[in-house]
């Protein structure tokens, strides 16, 4: 695959969703071909399992069951939209992906590494990202972050559950990303959340620089 496959990742309201959309607008007004997508919901089959997924006063998801959930969207998220976007050389910029997924259900609900990643080894979902771009904010600044937008949004009843977990969930969901970003320092590129928009994309930029160099052009 000729394209470039970037993640972003962090914990609820580190601003991950806001930064992607801005380095997206960047590099297309720069003429590459840019693909944003997320998870889950990247494709028709992902909407319907984000529904299920995030309702907040859905039926109850067995961590088990949530994590197959969330395996079967990738799948058909990889085969349907990444890996075809790769092939002919586009920029992927994923709103979460796998280490979601061990930081998430790993860590989070407690299922363990071994137990997301044994479902992570043959194609299409053993594929890695060239760069993940982790926001790292502390969870209550997120929590808080997190249920304003979902209210001020109208999603909060839709999209609302994992806002609705208690802050020790969350807290084990941010040691997660943190022992994946001290394990794969090259791969993921651990960046402060806190402060203005403005100021948090220029680290994002000097995160993924080296990969694309027309994000070290000054913003117009």
């Amino acid at each position: 695959m000729s394209g470039l496959f970037i993640t972003f990742e962090g914990v609820e309201g580190s601003g991950k969703s806001t930064q992607l959309a801005r380095i997206a607008r960047r590099l297309a007004g720069a003429g590459r071909d840019v693909v944003a997508t997320r998870e889950p919901g990247g494709t028709a089959l992902g909407r319907r399992l984000r529904g299920v997924l995030l309702e907040r006063d859905g039926a109850p998801i067995g961590p088990r069951v949530e994590l197959l959930l969330y395996v079967a969207d990738r799948a058909q998220h990889v085969a349907e939209v990444i890996a075809p976007a790769l092939r002919r050389g586009a920029v992927v910029l994923s709103d979460r992906f796998l280490d979601a997924t061990i930081a998430y259900q790993g860590y989070g609900r407690g299922l363990g590494r071994e137990a997301v990643l044994a479902l992570h080894r043959e194609s299409p979902l053993n594929l890695r990202p060239d760069r993940t771009v982790l926001l790292d904010l502390d969870p209550v600044s997120g929590l808080g972050r997190a249920r304003s937008r979902n209210e001020a949004d109208g999603t909060d009843l839709a999209e609302g559950r994992f806002e609705s977990e208690e802050v020790a969930f969350h807290r084990a969901v941010r040691r997660g990303y943190l022992a994946l970003a001290s394990e794969e320092p090259g791969r993921i590129r651990l960046v402060d959340a806190v402060g203005p928009e403005d100021a948090v994309e220029e680290r994002v930029r000097a995160a993924l620089s080296d990969l694309l160099p027309s994000l070290r052009d000054p913003v117009p």
